[in-house]
C-alpha cells in the first residue's frame, strides 16, 4: 500500500550493492514484495561498482580447507570459523547459479577456462575477474536482471534516515513491554525533499562500509557508515569496528581522488619500492609483496616515515608477464590520464582506508540482535573477515549472506502476526524551524572528521592519539547534532550526522582493544 506519507511492503532493503541485490533477487523471485532503496542516483553509487580485483571462489582443484585456511590466516585467527566455512562452501555453487547462469556476468577466460587471478595472502589462483572491471560488471548485470522482477521496486535517490523500531517510535506505551523490533525506516525522498515512512515486516541493511570517514579512502565520498550509525541508534549490537582495513595501493596524485590500484597488480608480479629505488617488502614479510594488506600498508607507512616521502612506487612494468593494457584497462587509462604509462613507469601509491571488517553483528542468516532487522555485506560483521579481510572475499560474502538472509525471510515472514500498526508511528516532525543548508559548514565539519580519523585513528594508532580523537569528536558531535536538528533535510546533513557517530564508534572500539592484530595496530605512547 502507498500514500503520500507512507509505503508498505514485505521487505525493505537499504542499499543496492551485491549483498542487497542478491537478497532482492531471491526475495522477488519467490513472490515477496520488496523495496530496495539507494541514496545514489544510479547503479554506480555503491562499493560493489568500484571493486576492481574480483570475487574469490573455491576452485575445482582445491579442497575447501585450503581456502578456509587462507581466510583464517588473513583474519588474524579471530574469524568465526562457522561463517568462514559457510562462505567458502557456498562460493562455487552461488557464483555459478547466480552470477554465471542467471546474470551472465562475462568473467574473463583464457583458452576456454576462467582466467583466475592470484592476490595477496591467497595460496593459489582462485579470483574470478572481468579484468579490472569486476564489480562494475556484476553491478550492471544485477540491475539489468532486477529491473525485470515484478515483485521488486527499486527507488534511487531515497536516503534512509533512521530505522523505525518498536518501542522507540511507537505512541502506544504498551510496546515498551514487548521485544524491540524493526518495522521499517524514515526515508528522505530527495526529489520531493519530503520524509516518508516505509513500513516493512523485515528490514535488510546492506548500506556498505564506512571508509570515507578517513581523509584518504578508496570508497565513494558518501560511504560513511550510515547503516552502522542507524543500527547503533536502534540499539543493535556492533562488533570489530576497530578493524578498518587500509588498502596499500591507491594512486598518489592530487587529482586522482585516491583511485584504487588493485591488489591483482601485485598478484601479477608488481613490486613495491621506495623513492630510492629499493624493493622493500622482503624486509617486512616473508610473503613479500603478496603479504596481507595490513602488513603491506604498515610497511609502506614505515618507508614513507623513514625517508620523509609522501608516497612509494609500485613497479609493474619491470616484472609483468602479461599484456598490461589488456589485463588492467581501467588502471592503465586512469594512470595515463595523469601522465603515468604503467607499461613503462612505476605507479606512485599510498595506503587509503578501504574496508570495514567489523559492523552490525549478524548471524549465519544475517539476523541481527534487533528482531526483524538483517545486516548483509560490508555493513555487517559476520565473522568471516576477523581482524583483516582476505582480498576479493567481500563480494563473495555479500553474495552468500544476501542469499542466506533472503532464504531465512522467506521461511519466517509469515510468522509476523503483528508486524506494525501505522497509526502508532508518527509522521516525520522537525523539532525546530529549518534553515537552509550551508555547504561550507558541512565541508568544514566533514574535513575535521576525516583529518581526525586519519591522523589519530589511522594505520598506526597510540592511546594518546585515540584519546585526542575521542575528545575532539565528542565536542564536534554536539555541534553537529544541533546543526542537524535545525537544518533542512538532505543527504549532506544526514551523512554529516552519521559520519561523526560512526567515527566515535570506531575510536571507542580501538581504545577498548589494547592488542595489535590485523588491521588494528596500536603502539606504545612516546613521551
Amino acid at each position: 500500500m502507498k500514500s503520500d506519507e507512507y509505503i508498505e511492503t514485505d521487505v525493505l532493503i537499504i542499499g543496492g550493492g551485491i549483498a542487497g541485490s542478491s537478497a532482492a533477487l531471491v526475495l522477488a523471485e519467490n513472490g515477496i514484495e520488496t523495496i530496495m532503496i539507494s541514496k545514489g542516483h544510479d547503479t554506480s553509487t555503491s562499493n560493489t561498482y568500484y571493486a576492481q580485483g574480483g570475487i574469490a571462489a573455491q576452485s575445482d582443484e582445491e579442497a575447501p580447507e585450503q581456502f578456509i585456511d587462507d581466510i583464517m590466516k588473513s583474519g588474524g585467527g579471530i574469524n568465526y570459523r562457522n561463517a568462514v566455512e559457510q562462505v567458502v562452501r557456498n562460493s562455487h555453487k552461488l557464483v555459478k547459479s547466480i552470477l554465471l547462469d542467471k546474470l551472465k556476468v562475462p568473467f574473463s577466460k583464457s583458452n576456454g577456462h576462467f582466467d583466475l587471478a592470484k592476490e595477496g595472502a591467497h595460496s593459489l589462483r582462485r579470483v574470478m575477474n572481468v579484468k579490472d572491471l569486476t564489480g562494475r560488471k556484476i553491478q550492471e548485470h544485477f540491475f539489468s536482471y532486477l529491473k525485470t522482477l515484478e515483485k521488486l521496486t527499486i527507488m534511487f535517490e531515497h536516503t534512509a534516515i533512521d530505522i523505525l523500531t518498536y518501542p522507540h517510535h511507537s505512541m502506544n506505551y504498551e510496546r515498551l513491554y514487548e521485544e524491540p523490533k524493526a518495522i521499517g525506516a524514515y526515508v528522505l525522498n530527495q526529489a520531493s525533499e519530503k520524509v516518508i515512512r516505509i513500513f516493512a515486516k523485515k528490514v535488510i541493511l546492506s548500506s556498505g562500509g564506512l571508509s570515507s570517514i578517513f581523509l584518504h579512502s578508496t570508497n565513494p565520498k558518501d560511504v560513511i557508515g550510515n547503516g552502522i550509525a542507524m543500527a547503533y541508534r536502534a540499539g543493535t549490537r556492533l562488533a570489530n569496528l576497530e578493524y578498518v582495513q587500509f588498502h596499500p595501493t591507491s594512486l598518489y596524485h592530487r587529482e586522482a581522488d585516491s583511485f584504487l590500484v588493485s591488489e591483482a597488480v601485485r598478484g601479477e608480479g608488481a613490486k613495491l619500492m621506495n623513492i630510492k629505488g629499493e624493493y622493500f617488502m622482503k624486509n617486512y614479510s616473508p610473503q613479500g609483496d603478496l603479504a596481507p594488506r595490513d602488513e603491506v600498508s604498515r610497511a609502506i607507512y614505515e618507508e614513507m616515515i623513514k625517508y620523509g616521502d609522501n608516497y612509494v612506487l609500485l613497479d609493474l612494468a619491470s616484472f609483468a608477464k602479461i599484456n598490461i593494457k589488456e589485463r588492467f584497462p581501467t588502471i592503465y587509462e586512469k594512470c595515463l590520464r595523469y601522465g603515468i604509462d604503467i607499461e613503462k613507469d612505476p605507479i606512485p601509491v599510498v595506503p587509503a582506508a578501504h574496508y570495514s571488517c567489523g559492523g552490525v553483528l549478524s548471524d549465519m542468516c544475517g539476523r541481527t540482535s534487533l528482531k526483524n532487522l538483517y545486516a548483509v555485506g560490508e555493513v555487517a560483521c559476520t565473522g568471516v573477515h576477523g581482524a583483516n579481510r582476505l582480498a576479493s572475499v567481500s563480494l563473495l560474502e555479500g553474495l552468500v549472506w544476501g542469499v542466506k538472509a533472503a532464504e531465512n525471510i522467506i521461511e519466517t515472514i509469515k510468522e509476523n502476526s503483528d508486524p506494525y500498526t501505522i497509526a502508532e508511528v508518527p509522521k516525520w516532525k522537525y523539532p525546530y524551524p529549518q534553515a537552509k543548508l550551508d555547504p561550507a559548514l558541512v565541508w568544514q565539519d566533514m574535513a575535521t572528521i576525516r583529518y581526525t580519523m586519519w591522523n589519530y585513528s589511522g594505520i598506526i594508532r597510540t592511546n594518546k592519539r585515540l584519546e585526542r580523537a575521542r575528545s575532539d569528536l565528542e565536542y564536534l558531535k554536539h555541534r553537529i547534532i544541533q546543526f542537524y536538528q535545525r537544518t533542512e533535510m538532505s543527504n549532506s546533513i544526514i551523512d554529516l550526522r552519521d559520519s561523526v557517530q560512526t567515527a566515535q564508534l570506531v575510536v571507542d572500539a580501538a581504545l577498548r582493544n589494547k592488542q595489535s592484530r590485523g588491521a588494528h595496530f596500536i603502539t606504545q605512547d612516546t613521551d
